[in-house]
């Protein structure tokens, strides 16, 4: 897989967010993720968005992540909360979201951030595995969806 960063509204980028929120409505039974996003969310330095291409470039993962800091939503100073993990279903169970996490928790340390926090729901076990085994913890809920019961979230320090 090559990873590229690509901004928010580029049309990879907007394909595989249809794809995920089209998973969303499956799992939840609703219209999707209603999360506000921008694309200056995602550009450098307070974010960035990768996509993941396989050998004929086409778009099978993506992933991306923005600064956040202390507001009314529950987020902490130096918060990198990750957005829009996503692998499709072929190529699944390979090993891509590990690898794109990775770049992501990267390019969020180089930038200053001290934590990556994610908020995903409980029918999503595989988002959950990844993240726990990835040395991800519970925390305090943040963001959109922390009064909903089925909102899990969870933290990894980047920075000592």
């Amino acid at each position: 897989m090559l990873i590229r960063p690509v901004p928010f509204d580029h049309p990879d980028a907007v394909k595989l967010n249809d794809e995920v929120q089209a998973e969303y409505q499956a799992r939840y039974g609703d219209d999707g993720d209603a999360t506000p996003l921008a694309p200056a969310d995602f550009r450098p330095p307070n974010g960035l968005y990768l996509i993941g291409y396989d050998e004929d470039g086409t778009p099978v993962a993506s992933g991306g992540w923005r600064s956040q800091d202390s507001n009314g939503e529950g987020n902490e100073d130096g918060d990198a909360e990750l957005k829009r993990m996503f692998v499709i279903e072929s190529m699944r169970g390979r090993g891509l979201a590990r690898r794109m996490l990775a770049a992501l928790e990267e390019d969020a340390r180089a930038a200053g951030r001290i934590r990556m926090v994610l908020e995903t729901g409980d029918q999503q076990p595989e988002a959950i595995a990844l993240y726990t085994s990835s040395g991800y913890e519970p925390c305090t809920k943040f963001g959109y969806y922390r009064e909903y019961p089925s909102s899990l979230c969870f933290a990894k320090r980047l920075q000592p």
